[in-house]
């Protein structure tokens, strides 16, 4: 199936040439899931597979503390997934805008997963509940809560 074609309910846009940004990714999530079919819809921080959140050497000394923290927001870029739609249909549903859905496809294929922070393992993040790509390119990592060293 041609990834550009579009489905019943589907809607595309044509991409501008121009960039806005400039991104620099930070590392790699490791994950079991090699095809968009065999990610979740949403990863579980109870009961996923544990996940490695690789961090590059020149970043890793930014999660000096993060171990004070039981969850955390990934920021991530989907790399696979196209950009153009503008509206999409669900599985079993009507069509709705991009922005309605927490589809992988969009402009700007930032995702955000909340994770549950398992420990380190030589530099890297050991977490529950990602539901991304094996390889996947990671943009940031922010505490979600504060940790109770710094509510006292």
């Amino acid at each position: 199936m041609d990834w550009q074609a579009t489905r019943p309910g589907e809607t595309s846009a044509p991409l501008p040439d121009r960039q806005d940004a400039h991104l620099v990714f930070i590392g790699r999530l490791r994950t079991p899931f090699a095809t968009r079919d065999q990610c979740p819809r949403q990863g579980d921080i109870d009961d996923g597979p544990v996940c490695r959140v690789e961090i590059d050497p020149l970043w890793q000394a930014a999660t000096a503390g993060i171990t004070a923290f039981e969850h955390l927001d990934l920021l991530y870029w989907m790399h696979q997934a196209r950009r153009d739609l503008v509206t999409q249909t669900p599985r079993g549903g009507e069509p709705l805008g991009t922005f309605a859905l927490r589809s992988p496809v969009r402009p700007n294929p930032i995702a955000l997963s909340r994770v549950r922070l398992l420990g380190i393992d030589d530099g890297a993040l050991l977490v529950r509940g990602l539901d991304c790509l094996d390889g996947t390119p990671l943009l940031d990592v922010k505490p979600h809560r504060r940790s109770p060293l710094q509510q006292s």
